[in-house]
């Protein structure tokens, strides 16, 4: 095997597979809670900040205080940055858990990756950028989170109210280099969802819902589709499930072999289907037969055989004979 086909593992790749299950299925059921966990932990806590008309100073509102000599009230920015920075726990914990379930989607993904390269050919770039980009997506989440909440605390605890002064606080340089770096982590994990996901569906790891499913949870990172994660979690959720075999009759037959076993396509799908029509078809065929000969040995039996026709008897010798007979001789006489 070379190493830019097949796994290099250094026993059985079934045996492996089995080595690492579980803290792999673990890291991904993880992964699934700390996204969803931290993405509602930090919409509800935005839920009483103040809303987005509140606050609003326009330009000519403030071009006329200030030629009336009065102070420029403090605009939305600055009432937003005061609530995040008298509300700091709740978004740093939801950071934390963010950045948690950013780094525990590598376990899973790199799990995966490795036992569809056992069965196809792949190379190791999705390995390389599922690495990447659950470490930077990971941490880039947590630190622009972070930075975020340290400097609306600041801000909170400082005497410049203005908007200038909430802005600064908000895109401190810390936070505007940590969401870049999420931002470019988040691009690299949607290329490894897309490639591993695929992998393995094509390994016959994944059935087709969740292969395309993972490829759609690439997308989600990349584009607005998914704020929640809830997508991503499910899907991780589903994966940590069939890693750890908790519905064997459902594990695609690829896992107990290996070597792919891919799935059927959609013409090999309806032959089977015909086939399997044809078989019930062909046994209905064959217990409805059985049924009429049965009944028909049922209706031969209950019809009475014909006797066959029995000797007249003789009569006994002495025996008198009938009067109507005498009556005949006696007209024949005459």
């Amino acid at each position: 095997m070379t190493d830019d086909t097949r796994t290099s593992t250094p026993d059985d790749p079934l045996a492996w597979e089995a080595r690492n299950a579980r803290r792999a299925g673990w890291s991904a059921i993880a992964a699934g809670l700390c996204t969803v966990v931290g993405a509602i932990l930090g919409a509800t806590s935005q839920g009483a900040a103040p809303k987005s008309d509140e606050g609003v100073v326009t330009i000519v509102d403030a071009l006329g205080r200030t030629a009336a000599g009065q102070a420029i009230p403090p605009g939305h920015q600055a009432a937003l940055a005061d609530y995040l920075g008298t509300h700091t726990t709740p978004f740093i914990l939801s950071a934390v858990l963010l950045g948690a379930g950013g780094l525990l989607t590598f376990p899973p993904l790199g799990y995966l990756f490795e036992a569809a390269r056992a069965r196809v050919t792949l190379s190791r770039l999705g390995l390389i950028v599922a690495a990447v980009g659950a470490v930077g997506y990971g941490i880039g989440q947590a630190v622009a989170l972070g930075a975020t909440a340290l400097g609306a605390a600041d801000f909170a605890d400082g005497t410049d109210k203005s908007n200038a002064a909430a802005t600064e606080a908000l895109a401190n340089p810390t936070a505007s280099t940590a969401r870049l770096v999420a931002e470019l982590g988040g691009l690299s994990l949607a290329i490894a969802f897309v490639i591993i996901a695929l992998a393995a569906m094509r390994a016959g790891l994944l059935t087709r819902f969740m292969g395309i499913l993972g490829a759609i949870v690439g997308a989600t990172l990349v584009l607005p589709l998914d704020q929640l994660g809830i997508i991503r979690s499910f899907w991780l959720g589903s994966l940590g499930m069939l890693i750890l075999g908790v519905r064997p009759e459902r594990r695609p037959k690829a896992w107990s072999v290996p070597e792919a076993v891919p799935w059927p396509s959609q013409q090999q799908i309806r032959e089977q289907r015909e086939a399997a029509r044809r078989a019930r078809a062909g046994e209905r065929d064959g217990k409805a037969a059985t049924e009429d000969a049965k009944a028909s040995r049922r209706r031969a039996e209950q019809v009475p055989q014909p006797r066959a026709p029995q000797p007249r008897r003789a009569e006994p010798t002495g025996a008198r004979p009938h009067p109507s007979s005498k009556k005949r001789k006696r007209k024949r006489r005459s």
